[in-house]
């Protein structure tokens, strides 16, 4: 009997050790995961772990060194036992849970991909016929898909032996001379159609090129970019700034590497103090110039996201003279998702507006009025610009109007699956070099927020002052892609008011007081749009003019007008060539211009004709630079998409005159 009653409580006092050591370690799992939860209440943080501590010191003081307890105190501490078990390890799940998938939103391995790509018309179907090829590869090594991943294909299947490596500085030239024949095959990111298909002249690139191999490639972001890993550990207490970009991906998960156009790029200031924020989105045609390109020559700021994230940052932070603290890139289906899981954002829409879905598989539309819109209608409502006549202001203030919805709208969520699914589709479609600790600390930030919406269920949650980049539009040849581009170029005033304003409030100038303020009783006050002007000058390039035609007399006469020297080849007649082309930047120019002048009768009479004709097309229009947007006002497809006004590649330029962008837009 005796015995029976020993092995009982031999038995007994295995089960309340066991149950022990499970209470012990789910404590601790918890503590450690209430610990990792830097910045939040921290007071009421450290008391919780203090309180799981002392509960632990409690329990092991009653098993081991407490008096023998009765049969019900020792079920009673039975049950509390598992009960405390089960509530650590529920409340450190659910920590485990959330600061996973808040780490989840750096993504610190991203799979890169890069092609080699010939004209479709090439012979080669397999990299085993590429032999006496002239291959592109870009020049720059620190580039997982122009030059990384391109030397493991090449040093794989023994490119080197029979081909010949032309090493390039950007992708456009290479493009051109894989057109024109000077190269047979070129190495250019997977995402090539899409960086490409919206300049004119390679809308058909798809069919007329293809693919002879692919290699992918997971890598740290850190190894390949300074700007893509941890951000720089700045405490979110402090200003800071933001770069917002959207990425042209129908990819469910941005895991990938995602080569955006551009198309969508806010910077935006933070001053955690005053919840004051600046709101700048920035034209993807502003022609400035691009960090990572030798010599730092001034093009479309949307074609350096092709380039990756640290060219297209340092280029934003060179020209406007700031410093971008963190990035955060979304694709198309997480804003879908995103607007979904919050229940739709609301809205004014001014027209009907339409364009493909996410997916790109079919189209849909809007119709004006204050509505609430669900994910799919936010994305025709965010990037629809060819309805309205200033265009891409019109797109980025409709963007900008979305971001504030989304703010306002999180504020009321009080569900937790809601909030279980808006932290998902974060973490699956977003990547930022913030650190976990640092979104965390966001916290902070969110309760001053929500402490502002309670004492007044009206106000704004943030106090947002927009900016506008002022410029004007111009027809300017391209070195790189031997094409005249439609390029915004910026107004140099209202970029130094922009950077006065993002300086304010980042705390790094004086503010610049308003001492004169006026408005009328009859007009509801409008908000100022800082960078909007007006401006009394507007800058813009002095262009070469395309002499194509003109006599000699006139030709020198146009040439003094521009300030250009000349030399010509021959005594007489019209002319029927240049060595550089019409609409390049004339301060671009090395010495003077070659006209060569027709030498017989009948290419005289020729010449005379197309100088005639181009009077009397000149005489028909207002302006040689005014676009027309007719075709394009129900063309909703690729709205996204770097369309460009230009010629064909390898033709010969049109003369263009400046046009004010703000009016008008180029043709898509």
């Amino acid at each position: 009997m005796a015995k029976n009653n020993g092995e009982k409580k031999s038995k007994q006092g295995l089960v309340l050790n066991i149950l022990l050591i499970i209470s012990i370690l789910t404590s601790a799992f918890a503590i450690y995961e209430i610990f990792l939860l830097d910045s939040i209440e921290n007071i009421l943080r450290y008391a919780v772990i203090f309180l799981l501590a002392i509960i632990n010191i409690v329990l092991i003081f009653k098993r081991f060194f407490s008096k023998k307890k009765k049969k019900k105190k020792r079920i009673g501490f039975i049950i509390f036992m598992l009960l405390y078990s089960l509530v650590c390890g529920f409340v450190g799940g659910i920590i485990f849970y959330l600061y996973g998938q808040v780490s989840s939103i750096n993504k610190v391995y991203v799979t890169y991909s890069s092609d080699l790509i010939t004209m479709s018309t090439n012979e080669a179907s397999n990299i085993k016929d590429v032999t006496d090829f002239k291959i592109g590869i870009l020049d720059d090594k620190k580039s997982p898909e122009g030059y990384i991943i391109p030397q493991e294909i090449i040093k794989e299947n023994n490119l080197n032996d029979e081909n010949e490596l032309m090493s390039y500085n950007d992708y456009n030239s290479m493009l051109v001379d894989m057109y024109t024949g000077e190269i047979d095959a070129m190495f250019v990111s997977s995402s090539y159609v899409s960086m490409f298909s919206g300049i004119t002249g390679y809308e058909n690139i798809e069919n007329e090129t293809k693919i002879i191999i692919s290699k992918d490639k997971k890598m740290r972001k850190t190894d390949v970019s300074v700007n893509e890993g941890q951000s720089s550990g700045k405490d979110i207490k402090e200003p800071f700034t933001l770069l917002l970009m959207g990425i042209d991906s129908t990819e469910e998960v941005l895991s990938k590497n995602a080569i955006a156009n551009g198309d969508t790029l806010i910077l935006i200031t933070f001053n955690p103090k005053t919840l004051n924020a600046t709101m700048f989105s920035i034209p993807r045609d502003s022609y400035v110039p691009i960090s990572c390109w030798s010599g730092k020559p001034e093009n479309k700021i949307t074609h350096a996201a092709a380039y990756g994230n640290d060219c297209m940052m340092n280029t934003i932070e060179e020209y406007f003279k700031v410093n971008i603290d963190y990035y955060a890139k979304i694709n198309f289906k997480g804003l879908v998702k995103l607007v979904d899981a919050v229940g739709g954002v609301e809205v004014d829409v001014p027209i009907e507006l339409c364009t493909d879905d996410s997916s790109r598989g079919g189209e849909i539309c809007i119709q004006p009025g204050h509505q609430v819109l669900n994910g799919e209608q936010a994305l025709v409502f965010a990037r629809n610009r060819k309805a309205f006549a200033n265009g891409d202001f019109a797109r980025a203030e409709h963007q900008q109007e979305i971001i504030m919805a989304l703010i306002n709208k999180m504020k009321k969520i009080t569900s937790v699956k809601k909030f279980n699914e808006i932290l998902t589709t974060i973490s699956n479609s977003l990547d930022t070099n913030l650190t976990t600790k640092q979104i965390l600390s966001f916290y902070n930030v969110g309760k001053d927020i929500i402490k502002k919406s309670l004492a007044d269920e009206n106000a704004d949650l943030v106090n947002i002052q927009r900016l506008y980049l002022e410029g004007t539009g111009q027809m300017i040849y391209d070195e790189r892609t031997r094409l005249v581009l439609w390029d915004y170029v910026p107004n140099e005033s209202s970029r130094k008011d922009i950077i006065q304003a993002m300086n304010e409030n980042l705390e790094l100038a004086d503010h610049e007081a308003i001492t004169e303020f006026s408005f009328s009783i009859n007009e509801p006050y409008e908000k100022e749009v800082i960078g909007s002007g007006p401006y009394k000058t507007s800058n813009t390039y002095t262009l070469l003019p395309d002499f194509v035609g003109y006599s000699k007399a006139e030709a020198q006469a146009i040439a003094n007008k521009f300030n250009v020297s000349v030399t010509f080849i021959g005594t007489s007649g019209y002319v029927v060539s240049q060595n550089y082309p019409s609409a390049k930047r004339t301060d671009l120019i090395k010495g003077s211009v070659t006209l060569t002048l027709s030498s017989n009768a009948k290419e005289e009479d020729n010449e005379k004709n197309k100088v005639d004709t181009k009077n009397d097309k000149n005489t028909e229009e207002n302006d040689d630079s005014d676009i027309d947007d007719k075709d394009n006002e129900n063309d909703s497809s690729d709205d996204d998409i770097d369309d460009e006004t230009s010629t064909q590649p390898g033709s010969s330029p049109t003369p263009s005159t400046t046009t004010d962008s703000s009016n008008e837009q180029p043709d898509e």
